[in-house]
């Protein structure tokens, strides 16, 4: 090595990440012209994880906690790299902080109607729309499976492939329900308990788990939408009807019996 790359070259001793922004799902450690000292400190803050990776195989990792980097903790590196007991010198591996909060408020929705049949309307287009919740629960899945190598990987990033997989199990849960439309929307918690049971697995594939999914709407295009509300009107109107004529009906015999009870009127008296 050459002097100049020696003075240029630095020397980690302190490593941890502090996460000033929302919405951070795996950052990168900053190792260029970087080494790690050997013995240096590292600090995982709660709700993080820490995970090395040596030349794209997965090494050690660790949980929230305070650690000095030796040998004895780092078992899988020093295996990796054949590092023996008495090795001392500084060393240089990717380094990645996940974050394992909670990721509220995500959005999702049917980007384009999904027809199903209907028992009672037929074939009718559905549209939905909610809200969910996840975080990273497996980082050596998700670093394999999503993100990667990537300096930094977000929740926007991934937003797209979440709406997608949701998307694609209600557009199943809605064609295998043979539920009707108006059951649908009439029990919008009890769908969102049936969705995440249904999601649960697919999220554990991503290293992820989800916390909470809700149901906000469930609606049907506009012009069907107006045909329903005349239906339910014509339905109101109907009802009151027969209401008005089971009324009547009760009040004939009501008014039959109160006029056979009225007394007879007296003769009028005859003039002079």
């Amino acid at each position: 090595m050459a002097l100049g790359d020696f003075i240029r070259k630095q020397f980690i001793d302190i490593i941890h990440y502090t996460e000033d922004v929302d919405g951070v799902l795996a950052y990168r450690f900053p190792m260029q012209d970087f080494e790690i000292q050997y013995g240096a400190q590292l600090t995982v803050r709660e709700s993080q994880t820490a995970l090395f990776v040596n030349e794209g195989q997965i090494a050690d990792q660790f949980g929230p906690g305070r650690y000095k980097l030796t040998t004895q903790t780092l078992p899988i590196l020093t295996y990796l790299r054949n590092w023996d007991k008495f090795f001392e010198s500084p060393f240089k591996s990717d380094l990645y902080f996940f974050s394992g909060r909670l990721q509220i408020n995500r959005k999702w929705g049917t980007p384009n109607p999904i027809t199903i049949r209907d028992k009672e309307f037929g074939a009718v287009r559905l549209r939905a729309f909610g809200i969910y919740t996840y975080k990273i629960s497996d980082p050596k899945t998700f670093h394999t499976k999503i993100s990667g190598t990537r300096a930094i990987y977000t929740v926007e990033d991934l937003d797209e492939q979440l709406r997608n997989t949701i998307v694609a199990s209600i557009t199943d849960m809605f064609a295998e329900s043979a539920v009707p439309f108006l059951d649908m929307a009439a029990n919008q918690d009890e769908f969102g308990t049936r969705m995440k049971a249904k999601l649960d697995p697919l999220f554990t594939a991503y290293g992820l788990a989800l916390d909470a999914i809700q149901v906000q709407n469930i609606s049907l295009p506009e012009e069907l939408q107006k045909f329903l509300d005349q239906r339910i009107g014509m339905d109101v109107l109907g009802d009151m009807r027969r209401v008005t004529q089971f009324q009547t009906a009760q009040s004939i015999p009501i008014a039959a019996a109160n006029e056979a009870a009225r007394p007879a009127s007296a003769p009028a008296l005859a003039r002079d």
